[in-house]
């Protein structure tokens, strides 16, 4: 069983004035496939309290996946791909331009999300966007890969590629 803590960016949220629907969304997500939510926690846009949640929950070492939603878009506050840069060994690109992508053909919006993906030791870190139907989209389009990515990050993983004939 792979193991993920939900990690919401939302002032509002973090002060009860919103309910946590794209956090609800992951959760829903991931309850139909073999990941089970560990962690759950909603947090204001903060730098630095992002990237102590970030660093604390990767660290700790129970955590294959963490997703992050919300903090991802051009307001002034939102900071959620910083404080993930600034916690990640490696990026992880193909993830991030898979959920745009998908998004892009559904609203040309998606071309302003700053979303990244990238690993902190052995714990794949996806930003997510703020709105449950975008998480939807995007956790849908990635999740297939996500059980082969966490496999290769603990080094289970077998042979991906097939040798030509």
């Amino acid at each position: 069983m792979i193991s993920a803590g939900i990690l919401t960016v939302s002032d509002k949220g973090a002060v009860g004035e919103r309910q946590d629907k794209s956090g609800e969304a992951i959760h829903d997500l991931l309850a139909g496939s073999d990941i089970r939510t560990a962690n759950y926690a909603v947090i204001p846009d903060d730098k630095e309290l992002i990237i102590d949640r970030l660093v604390k929950w990767a660290d700790e070492g129970d955590l294959d996946l963490l997703f992050t939603t919300g903090g991802t878009g051009l307001a002034p506050r939102d900071v959620t791909p910083e404080a993930t840069l600034c916690v990640v060994d490696r990026i992880v690109p193909g993830l991030a331009e898979a959920m745009r992508a998908e998004s892009l053909k559904k609203t040309p919006m998606a071309m302003l999300s700053r979303a990244v993906v990238g690993t902190r030791g052995k714990c794949l870190i996806i930003n997510l966007p703020g709105s449950p139907r975008a998480v939807r989209e995007c956790l849908q389009v990635i999740l297939p890969a996500l059980s082969h990515a966490v496999e290769t990050l603990k080094g289970e993983a077998s042979e991906c590629g097939t040798a030509e004939p």
